[in-house]
């Protein structure tokens, strides 16, 4: 008997994605795409699609209370008043190098590192400055480090976000090269499990460091080795001035978990509810020792690739519908006017308490030293004689013995699992 043809989906569907077992936890999938036109003899974007459909609410938390509502909360509006802060020091002249800001992302940043323990690991991009300050960085050391101030994180030797501490917030420093962290976390990962332990390793990836073969390279290890990597891609629609239609052909980023064999969830990445919830399913996964989650935000990146970026390629209509889907303005309006677990008088005084603790930190950043000249004498390298560096994991004492015998002719060299 012959079969009947397949149905036919609509093109690059999300419902393909939902058929082979992606979780989709939105509450809207926008239907529109970036296209490439030519007008007056220029090549422009252009939007082709609804841009009408009202703003969707916030989807309900099956894990937060109340009062961890509101510190994400908090988290989000530091995040975004410190990224203010440092617009205006770029353009007074006091910040040494770029800025590169995560204006429509605190929610991705800040609910997702929300969802780590102490003893799990984050390695942060550019634009997680949420999840630094979630970690337990503060506002001054971030801003000191965009100085190249004494005080700051690395003492003046870089600028941007390239600092972290391996010692007491578990934080990997970020690298300018794309998609090597998701391998770095892998390791700590694979290190972790040496002492007999399984923790959640969490990282990002834009939807451009995506396409690298170190990200498809590092998540198959992870997979294989069932490592508890917690891997967020940040699809913010443009790969600096790249749309994401013309890097990619699937529709949703979370499909490439299917060729790895590892969990795949999309979330709206302006709904902290939806980001940390399946951060926190990923990692308790992680936790119990069942592998990677690869988990999708899709939001939109509201400024261009970094402050020497104006972003005039992006259509205004693009950024007008992803304003109304602002994640701190839809936040609040969920937490005061739909639960009303602030009153309108209580969240004044918690963005007054913001206001503060920003002004301090500021003022306490801009009066810092610069390094003193005779500081660049020993370049910006460690030599091994400032400080000593200990591994964080290693072999527990028995296994570490026992690796000193020779192995039986039959055995492999080496067992990662």
């Amino acid at each position: 008997m012959k079969k009947s043809p397949p149905k036919k989906r609509g093109k690059n569907s999300s419902d393909d994605a939902e058929a082979c077992g992606i979780i989709d936890y939105r509450l809207e999938k926008p239907d529109y795409r970036v296209c490439a036109t030519t007008r007056d003899g220029e090549v422009r974007y252009e939007v082709r699609g609804d841009l009408s459909a009202p703003v969707p609410p916030i989807r309900e938390s099956k894990y937060l209370t109340p009062k961890q509502h509101i510190e994400i909360y908090r988290w989000m509006l530091l995040n975004r008043r410190m990224e203010t802060a440092l617009e205006n020091l770029y353009k007074q002249g006091k910040v040494v190098g770029g800025v590169y800001f995560g204006l429509g992302q605190e929610a991705c940043s800040c609910a997702s590192a929300y969802a780590l323990e102490k003893d799990d690991w984050l390695a942060p991009m550019i634009r997680n400055q949420g999840s630094l300050l979630v970690r337990g960085f503060s506002p001054r050391d971030i801003m000191m480090q965009y100085m190249a101030k004494a005080g700051s994180p690395t003492k003046g030797r870089d600028a941007s976000s390239h600092f972290g501490d391996i010692y007491e917030r578990n934080v990997a420093a970020p690298t300018s090269m794309l998609g090597e962290l998701i391998g770095v976390m892998a390791g700590v990962a694979l290190g972790a499990r040496y002492q007999g332990r399984n923790i959640a390793c969490m990282t990002y990836i834009g939807d451009g460091g995506q396409s690298t073969g170190i990200f498809h390279e590092s998540l198959n290890f992870a997979a294989v080795q069932k490592l508890g990597l917690v891997l967020i891609v940040e699809n913010n629609l443009w790969g600096y001035s790249t749309p994401t239609e013309h890097q990619f052909a699937i529709k949703d980023l979370a499909q490439r978990a299917i060729a790895y064999g590892v969990p795949g969830v999309i979330v709206d990445g302006t709904d902290a509810c939806q980001v940390y919830d399946a951060a926190h399913e990923a990692c308790g996964r992680a936790r119990r020792g069942e592998g990677p989650t690869l988990i999708e935000a899709k939001m939109m990146r509201m400024k261009g690739h970094a402050i020497h970026d104006a972003a005039q390629y992006v259509p205004r209509e693009l950024l007008a519908y992803w304003q109304k889907r602002d994640p701190i303005g839809r936040f609040e309006n969920y937490l005061v006017k739909s639960k009303k677990w602030l009153t309108p008088a209580e969240n004044q005084a918690l963005i007054d308490d913001v206001e503060k603790q920003l002004e301090a930190d500021r003022n306490f950043a801009e009066a810092s030293p610069m390094p003193a000249p005779e500081a660049a004498e020993g370049g910006v390298y460690c030599d091994g004689t400032c400080h000593e560096i200990k591994p964080k994991y290693g072999l527990k004492a028995a296994r570490a013995k026992a690796a000193g015998a020779k192995p039986k002719e039959s055995e492999a060299a080496v067992h990662l699992k």
